[in-house]
């Protein structure tokens, strides 16, 4: 939808160069040079500029910037946290940043990403300060869709930094990266806000709802990750959440959550316990292109297109059609399907909103009152609505988990031609083709069809003494629903006693 998609492989989390540009700093020109020959007040001749450009703006500049850092870096943490798995205890690092808002009171928050610390007891946590100190949050509170988390500690007398108005931030504007890249704490780098409202990550092991991303070319690494971006007033203008790369390391296309997006969900979090996010009712096409927009009188792509408008929601009130593309909410153009879902979740619950629709090839403007979206992710049906359905069936043994999902939930992995499946939960880590991975659906094993834990079960049975099987999946690649014949040693599928399914999160 006019996004370039990063894949899983290419989109890294951070749980772990000076810039040769202009700077305009008051009435004064100056280029940034990495020559420490020039000082005192020389004037460099530019060989780009053709002018004679002092070093004192250059260094004032610098100046600035030191400032900046040293009120900053006080209230940046880094965070330490361990959880149990099936396969041993798991280690994550990160860092975060010491803030405040009004309804918090008096108490200090710490603001990071949800995958620094999710799984982890406040035990587990260990926040390391600027000087040294030690402590560990009294309460934490986290959002997944988001993934932004809050951690509440005990007052530190750190003086927290501020926010930033991210809406009043431009290509080109300079920022600064602050955390614990590869566990080195107290670390700053320097660079422009390369792009803005960068919707189409795939992050790897979650779907993050709420994509709105800043793009910068600042040095982030495994290890920045829940620390803060900051502009020129030392504010902050963004959570540094992910890193596109090819390597592991940063290649200049790093990702922060934008400044009002975070107040957003922080100030939802520390009100409800969890964020209150606008419900419409629909499902979204995901392959509307511009032939489609074309042939419905659109003569660029923009907007989203229904495909399903589901019963009794906020969308069947207001009179929404399958096939309507929505091209306005609210007062503001929708870019796309991404787009759309991020402002209605944004939207706060019962706000009556004005749509614009593009309806066989006319115009239409509707009305409608968005509800509160369903805190039990399983459906797309308002909570009120949801029926009583049985636990989910779970299979698993050491080294695997899966489980029964019915069309709802095979629709939100992206299989939307499956009516249900045994889908992978948890497994062995592998990047490897030939083996099992996340979200992979199990078709047939041994050439057994397989829809369920009884149906696996038999097909284990007639394998016997065998060693290895065959295993039928149907996956996602690159964006993309394939159907694979893989090689798996048949004890990696043996169970044990199964027991009920938990709640399953969307992701």
């Amino acid at each position: 939808m006019g996004h370039r998609k990063f894949t899983a492989n290419q989109v890294i989390l951070l749980g772990a160069s000076c810039l040769a540009a202009c700077w305009s700093l008051g009435s004064s020109t100056t280029v940034l040079a990495q020559d420490a020959r020039f000082s005192g007040s020389q004037t460099i001749t530019s060989r780009y500029l053709g002018t004679d450009v002092s070093t004192s703006g250059l260094r004032d500049a610098g100046r600035h910037l030191a400032a900046v850092a040293a009120r900053a870096n006080p209230a940046v943490v880094h965070i330490e946290s361990k959880h149990q798995t099936t396969k041993g205890v798991t280690e994550e690092t990160g860092s975060g940043v010491i803030a405040t808002r009004p309804a918090s009171g008096r108490t200090a928050l710490v603001i990071t990403n949800r995958h620094v610390v999710a799984n982890a007891a406040l035990r587990q946590i260990e926040i390391r300060l600027y000087d040294g100190r030690v402590v560990f949050p009294v309460e934490k509170i986290e959002d997944p869709d988001s993934d932004l988390a809050v951690l509440k500690i005990p007052d530190v007398g750190v003086d927290p930094l501020e926010f930033a108005d991210s809406d009043n931030l431009e290509i080109g504007h300079f920022v600064l990266a602050m955390g614990s890249p590869l566990g080195l704490s107290q670390s700053v780098t320097l660079g422009i806000v390369s792009a803005k409202a960068r919707r189409a990550l795939d992050l790897p092991g979650r779907r993050v709802i709420n994509q709105d991303f800043i793009q910068t070319d600042a040095a982030i690494n495994p290890g920045n990750s829940g620390g803060p971006l900051i502009d020129l007033d030392g504010r902050i203008i963004g959570i540094n959440t992910a890193i596109a790369s090819q390597g592991g390391g940063n290649e200049g296309i790093g990702f922060s959550i934008p400044s009002n997006l975070v107040q957003f969900i922080v100030d939802q979090l520390l009100t409800h316990g969890h964020v209150r996010r606008g419900y419409l009712g629909v499902e979204l096409d995901q392959n509307y292109d511009l032939e489609t927009a074309r042939r419905n009188s659109l003569q660029r792509l923009y907007g989203a297109r229904v495909t399903v408008v589901i019963d009794k929601t906020p969308a069947a009130n207001a009179g929404l059609r399958a096939g309507d593309i929505i091209l306005n909410l609210d007062g503001v153009e929708i870019e796309d399907e991404n787009d759309l879902i991020n402002r209605v979740s944004l939207t706060p619950v019962n706000k009556q909103v004005r749509m614009i629709v593009m309806r066989s090839g006319r115009m239409e403007t509707l009305f409608v009152t968005l509800s509160e979206r369903p805190t039990d992710e399983r459906s797309e049906l308002p909570q009120q609505m949801q029926p009583a359905v049985p636990a989910l069936e779970e299979y698993r043994n050491a080294s695997l988990k899966a489980q029964s999902l019915s069309k709802p939930l095979m629709r939100q992995l992206g299989y939307n031609e499956l009516d249900s499946g045994l889908v992978v939960m948890e497994c062995h880590d592998s990047t490897e083709a030939n083996a099992l991975q996340l979200y992979d659906v199990v078709l047939e094993v041994g050439r057994e069809s397989v829809s369920d834990r009884d149906d696996l079960e038999t097909a284990l049975h007639k394998l016997a003494d065998a060693v290895e099987v065959v295993v039928k999946v149907h996956r996602i690649e690159q964006g993309r629903a394939v159907t694979k014949l893989i090689v798996c040693p048949v004890e990696d599928l043996r169970s044990v006693p199964g027991r009920t399914a938990g709640e399953l999160k969307s992701f």
